[in-house]
């Protein structure tokens, strides 16, 4: 029987398929602070002993590896928004999760940093196709004033992948070692694979939808087709695209440094009294990204109230994503402390704020460009976020290795505002392009 609310459940399976891609994305993130893998990366016997030089060359070397992980990630949305625009969101984000599952495969049977660099260079192409694919899914399913709350939903699933892998991946690798969490985690995306295939079609043409609710997604009636090619470069030309590439490619950056770095801060930060190893790191990354969960639900849900209490579009984002960026100033708090308690909750609250910040920036793409254009201006946005990522992932080795991480949680405490800033000069009054 045709259902009202089907839209919620393909929501529920982008959140399944966001939460698969975190967890392929962040299992290195644990690895990293075991001893066999780094013995294993950096040419080792297993009965070696790890010096402190050796963890320091270990860090940077682990540094550029992340950095060619973003790099492909940045390529892959390039590539990705194009195809997913011309293959359709279905088979866009097909051949995105076969890529990256079987990258996570390959991961296992790596012997080598060059060897971890291909494998990760492979992930991030196949991994950016999740965003795009999601992104243009929820402009596809749902009117503008509830996209900022679906977005939050399935943005959750980031979260859940990151408690996941907090919770299950040290126990596994403590009992059965590094390559086996690679190999299972990887074979999870063949699994959501064939559940995206079977389940996703577009609402017009999906028999489980009613007319009603058809015409309820429909009712903006946002421009369905532009007149002439949709390119790069026409898409630049666009105040409203350069807005959301400052968005992503100051705030990304700070999402990509707690997924990487987070383990080593808490297993070797020189201003904690108490460290953790793998046996006890994953409750406070549970209790991290479990407010984070929150954060990214809550404030995609306050800016839809926004908009249904009657606030404009632009009020409604802007003053949302002020909250975030207000939110995650103290984090800087979290390098000074000794107490591991109060760094795991800073962190907690800038992460939540993180998520929601990103809940509404994501919505820039279907809020302001007809949807035919969603993937590739998503695309754009993804590309310039992960550039930033690069960047940053290539400087943060070497400054935890010499100054510690004060200097990085002051970058990760001032971006939000600065990009804020320049958005609103961008975008004063947002509103969307006439193509």
């Amino acid at each position: 029987m045709p259902s009202n609310n089907f839209r919620w459940r393909i929501v529920l399976l982008l959140f399944l398929v966001t939460t698969i891609n975190y967890i392929d994305r962040n299992v290195l993130s644990f690895a990293m602070i075991d001893d066999a893998f780094r013995k294993e990366m950096l040419g080792f016997p297993i009965g070696y002993t790890l010096t402190q030089t050796d963890l320091n060359i270990f860090k940077i070397q682990y540094g550029w590896v992340d950095t060619t992980f973003k790099v492909a990630y940045a390529l892959g949305f390039i590539m990705i928004g194009w195809l997913i625009d011309r293959l359709g969101t279905k088979r866009g984000l097909t051949v995105g999760i076969g890529v990256w599952s079987l990258a996570g495969v390959a991961n296992a049977f790596i012997g080598s940093f060059r060897g971890l660099a291909a494998t990760r260079f492979a992930l991030g192409i196949g991994e950016a196709g999740n965003f795009p694919s999601s992104i243009k899914s929820i402009a596809e399913w749902f009117p503008k004033k509830e996209r900022a709350f679906a977005t939050g939903l399935f943005n959750a699933g980031t979260n859940v992948g990151i408690i996941f892998t907090a919770a299950v991946i040290p126990w596994m690798t403590i009992h059965y070692g590094w390559r086996m969490s690679f190999m299972t985690t990887g074979v999870l995306g063949f699994a959501v694979l064939v559940l995206w295939w079977m389940t996703y079609q577009r609402p017009e043409t999906h028999p489980k939808v009613s007319p009603q609710e058809l015409a309820y997604i429909q009712q903006d009636n946002q421009q369905e087709e532009i007149a002439g090619r949709v390119t790069w470069w026409r898409l630049l030309r666009y105040r409203q695209t350069w807005a959301l590439i400052v968005g992503k490619f100051m705030a990304d950056p700070i999402w990509w440094f707690y997924l990487t770095w987070l383990p080593d801060f808490f297993n070797s930060s020189e201003s904690l009294e108490q460290t953790l190893d793998l046996q006890t790191i994953g409750l406070p990354f549970m209790v991290i990204y479990i407010i984070s969960d929150g954060g990214s639900i809550f404030f995609g849900w306050l800016s839809s109230q926004f908009m249904k209490i009657g606030w404009t579009l632009n009020r409604a984002r802007k003053t949302t994503m002020l909250i975030c960026a207000l939110c995650v100033v103290p984090i800087f708090f979290a390098a000074q402390t000794h107490n591991i308690y109060i760094a795991t909750v800073l962190i907690a609250i800038a992460a939540a704020a993180h998520l929601g910040w990103s809940a509404n920036i994501y919505t820039f793409a279907s809020d302001l460009f007809p949807k035919s254009a969603v993937a590739m201006v998503t695309g754009i946005g993804g590309f310039s976020g992960a550039v930033g990522g690069a960047i940053l992932a290539a400087m943060a080795g070497p400054i935890r290795v010499q100054f510690g991480y004060l200097p990085l949680f002051l970058i990760a405490g001032s971006t939000y505002l600065i990009a804020l800033l320049i958005i609103n000069l961008l975008v004063p009054k947002m509103k969307p392009v006439e193509m």
